[in-house]
């Protein structure tokens, strides 16, 4: 069981759309800047996309996603959040929360979260379920929830070395309109997280990820 487990909320992972070079291609890229490999994440069957994933100090991660060419990505909020982001050339798709009780999150926001998964190469299927996608798709500065329902040893952080970690995350928004879609003050799934609020100039969400690296701070 992960120490902070008991916590409502925390920042669970952070979201890279890939770019018109396709999955393998941005995380070669994105890997080089950071002086690592980035690791087959597999497929979420439901969505319709595949990612890749880095392992990060404090039940953190990164993850690069692509959309596959399959029906449930016309259909999946997340699929066409990931196919939109890409088509504008790729880049930070978005930020997500975990929260212990998800129910508490359908009842503020009406409706029921969605099942998710996926299948990691070796066969092994990691499952949640989120809500908030669609927030996500109106106004990119909000984060999505998820409520993992796999055993903590499968989280995607796991592997982590403590050689990276998440610095500061550089957001174009307003922290008031992010606390209000929370429900709770944006701190408190970012307590742990150095965050820079930029005012927007142009679309609002995730300008930039600054990561600690074995070379320095590495900012993408």
């Amino acid at each position: 069981m992960r120490a902070d487990q008991n916590l409502v909320m925390r920042l669970d992972h952070v979201s890279f759309a890939a770019g018109p070079d396709g999955l393998a291609s941005t995380a070669q890229r994105i890997g080089g800047l950071l002086g690592t490999d980035f690791l087959d994440g597999g497929i979420h069957p439901r969505f319709g996309t595949r990612n890749m994933t880095l392992p990060l100090a404090g039940d953190i991660y990164m993850e690069i996603v692509e959309v596959l060419d399959h029906p449930a990505s016309d259909k999946a909020p997340f699929g066409q959040a990931v196919r939109a982001r890409s088509a504008l050339g790729g880049g930070w798709l978005g930020w997500v929360v975990s929260v212990a009780d998800i129910s508490q999150i359908e009842s503020r926001l009406g409706r029921e979260a969605v099942k998710g998964n996926r299948r990691r190469p070796d066969g092994t299927e990691l499952l949640w379920q989120q809500i908030g996608v669609n927030g996500l798709l109106s106004d990119p500065q909000l984060p999505f929830f998820i409520q993992w329902q796999s055993s903590s040893d499968l989280h995607p952080s796991n592997g982590a070395t403590g050689a990276y970690s998440l610095d500061c995350l550089e957001i174009a928004g307003d922290p008031q309109r992010v606390s209000e879609w929370l429900g709770e003050t944006v701190e408190a799934p970012l307590e742990d997280v150095k965050v820079e609020w930029v005012a927007p100039n142009g679309t609002p969400g995730i300008v930039a990820v600054q990561l600690q690296t074995p070379n320095g701070l590495v900012r993408i």
